[in-house]
């Protein structure tokens, strides 16, 4: 009985540590049939689909680095990191280069994302944003600062330091190498 006391006092500071999205611009782009959003401000440029060199012994959803302006930047497969299988390359496809801050250098990384079609700018008013679901997103529940109506449908706003922690990514490579090299005699 002590132990559900203490997981429930725990609970109030797992909820105050998620953040509701804010009002502003947002970048909507289409992944998996469904609309998410990113906060213009992250949103460095848009590019067309291309020309990415893969990288051995990372993980299943990094599919690679381009070389934009003579800067090495990681390219993200959205679709594969929430656990839904790699994006289709279709005439549509496009890379979406994210400014991401590293916390532990207190700096900023560029990482392109790959998202299935891009759609628009939106203004999004604070009483359109609702708390994100606590479950059945599709996704991990911190990748989601908010849900917003529009238009008769939600889109989800995504926490861009959440889903392209470049600190996550990194140990999950180390992981996905430490696996490989103790699978293999």
């Amino acid at each position: 009985m002590t132990a559900i006391a203490t997981v429930t006092e725990k609970l109030p500071a797992v909820q105050r540590e998620l953040q509701t999205a804010s009002a502003g611009q947002y970048l909507t782009f289409v992944l998996a049939g469904e609309i998410y959003a990113l906060g213009i401000l992250n949103i460095k440029e848009i590019i067309d689909y291309g020309q990415l060199t893969e990288v051995p012994m990372m993980p299943s959803f990094v599919r690679g680095v381009i070389n934009l302006r003579g800067s090495v930047v990681p390219v993200v497969d959205l679709s594969a990191r929430f656990g839904k299988g790699s994006t289709p390359i279709v005439k549509r496809t496009a890379i979406v280069i994210v400014e991401t801050i590293v916390q532990h250098l207190d700096t900023k990384q560029n990482v392109g994302i790959i998202v299935d079609a891009v759609n628009e700018v939106i203004e999004i008013s604070q009483q359109d944003i609702e708390q994100p679901p606590s479950f059945g997103s599709g996704i991990r529940p911190d990748f989601i600062n908010g849900m917003a109506r529009r238009d008769n449908r939600f889109v989800i706003l995504l926490n861009v330091d959440r889903v392209l922690s470049v600190e996550e990514m990194a140990n999950l490579s180390k992981a996905a190498l430490g696996d490989r090299e103790h699978g293999s005699n």
